[in-house]
């Protein structure tokens, strides 16, 4: 069953600004990646399921409901978190969602304390003090609190530390596990492939690609930086490799492969290795590798 159908979708705001005739499903029970740069379109799209934004041309529906004409039913079964945050900065952290609790007409608030000790946030602090990821954790727990069955999510880890992220990987991974259904737009290719069954990938408002993420992992090439004990050490792994391409800096090999590593292991147990570092891909380069000039509307 999809949960969340997107058909057509077509706001243009010129100048290639928008979405453009944005057509995909979520099934029950998947966490759909919503891939991109920034200014791509991810959050203009989540404005139009939120019913924020009414579509030049399209539609789009939530559990069967339109998102435009039966947003008040769409609701009691959405969690929602913005990229931008707005909060009233007046309140602390648990007026803040003890009056959303109220709005949606909560009576058990077990679930909100669990996330905010899982989250380790200090509720009691004025809204207008706290830092962006401590507003960021406030936002994650609005968002979870009321056990809703559909999440809609746009960069939810922005500011958050690594730990924090780790953190909230394990939380949609728990949730997943519950049978819910979450769309998360990133600009992070790794957030993206540690929780995400099917990913989409959306450039200046197109959407180019919606991808198993199983098979993105087997076609992405990843960076390896192995330092060696020695440069002449370096030099002969760069003479016996026929794996990968190699460019040498001293004793520090960089190796670029694509998809499985084994034979690139097989080959360092012959040597003396001090060092092995992934240097990260950027977005741009995952998106170059996968689809080439496909991408570049």
């Amino acid at each position: 069953m999809s949960v969340i159908e997107i058909n057509g979708l077509t706001k243009d705001y010129g100048n290639n600004k928008g979405i453009f005739d944005l057509s995909f499903r979520v099934e029950e029970g998947e966490v759909f990646g919503y891939l991109g740069p920034n200014g791509a379109g991810k959050t203009t799209t989540i404005r139009h399921l939120m019913g924020f934004v009414t579509p030049d041309k399209g539609n789009a529906y939530i559990l069967g409901n339109d998102c435009i004409k039966e947003t008040d039913i769409i609701m009691k079964e959405l969690g929602y978190l913005p990229a931008e945050m707005a909060f009233f900065d007046g309140m602390n952290g648990m007026d803040f969602l003890e009056f959303m609790a109220k709005m949606r007409g909560m009576s058990n608030t077990s679930l909100r304390d669990k996330l905010i000790d899982m989250f380790d946030l200090n509720a009691k602090i004025s809204i207008r003090k706290m830092s962006k990821g401590m507003k960021q954790k406030l936002g994650i727990v609005c968002a979870f609190m009321h056990d809703p069955k559909v999440l809609l999510l746009d960069e939810p880890t922005s500011g958050l530390d690594p730990l924090m992220q780790k953190i909230f990987a394990e939380l949609i991974l728990e949730e997943k596990s519950k049978g819910k259904t979450i769309l998360m737009s990133s600009h992070i290719f790794e957030e993206i492939e540690r929780t995400c069954d099917r990913v989409g990938i959306i450039k200046q408002g197109h959407l180019v690609a919606i991808e198993n993420i199983k098979n993105l992992k087997e076609k992405r090439r990843r960076t390896y930086l192995i330092t060696f004990d020695s440069p002449e050490t370096a030099k002969e792994f760069m003479k016996k490799n026929h794996s990968a391409n190699v460019e040498i800096t001293g004793a520090v090999a960089k190796v670029t492969i694509m998809g499985n590593i084994a034979a690139l292991i097989r080959e360092l147990a012959n040597f003396n290795v001090l060092d092995l570092d992934t240097e990260r891909s950027s977005l741009e380069d995952v998106f170059m590798q996968y689809y080439g000039d496909s991408v570049n509307h």
